[in-house]
């Protein structure tokens, strides 16, 4: 089952990233998929929608779209802290997933062009790799 969903995500990912000539961005997207759903679904949900004044969305979330690199210190290290999403305040903690950084980069682009959000830039792991403690 998970291999025909994965299937059928790429498909359409690659349709849609074909026509912006962007194979890179729709296959880091595939595997930031499967990371979402192993490790970041639980608290953000399915659709990135997060949890009412516990866990933020992401989904359309100008916090991700303003604070890039704060984003992605945030799943490389963890968040702990007050932050205001989508005129939310939310103050929780989320722990490092203790992922490499082509698996960061890979969730990172998944979530920054899904939902209603969209990055004009490839997360790369060198990018990640470059965000220090």
């Amino acid at each position: 089952m998970k291999n025909r969903f994965s299937s059928l995500v790429f498909l359409i990912l690659m349709g849609y990233f074909a026509q912006a000539q962007e194979p890179e961005l729709a296959e880091s997207m595939l595997r930031g998929s499967e990371i979402y759903a192993d490790f970041c679904v639980t608290c953000h949900l399915e659709e990135g929608e997060g949890i009412a004044s516990t866990f933020p969305p992401l989904a359309k979330s100008d916090y991700l779209a303003q604070n890039r690199q704060a984003s992605i210190h945030g799943v490389k290290y963890g968040q702990q802290g007050q932050m205001i999403v989508n005129g939310v305040t939310y103050n929780n903690i989320m722990p490092s997933m203790g992922l490499e950084d082509e698996e960061i980069a890979d969730v990172m682009n998944y979530i920054m062009n899904s939902w209603g959000n969209s990055s004009d830039k490839i997360v790369t792991p060198e990018e990640v790799e470059a965000i220090k403690k």
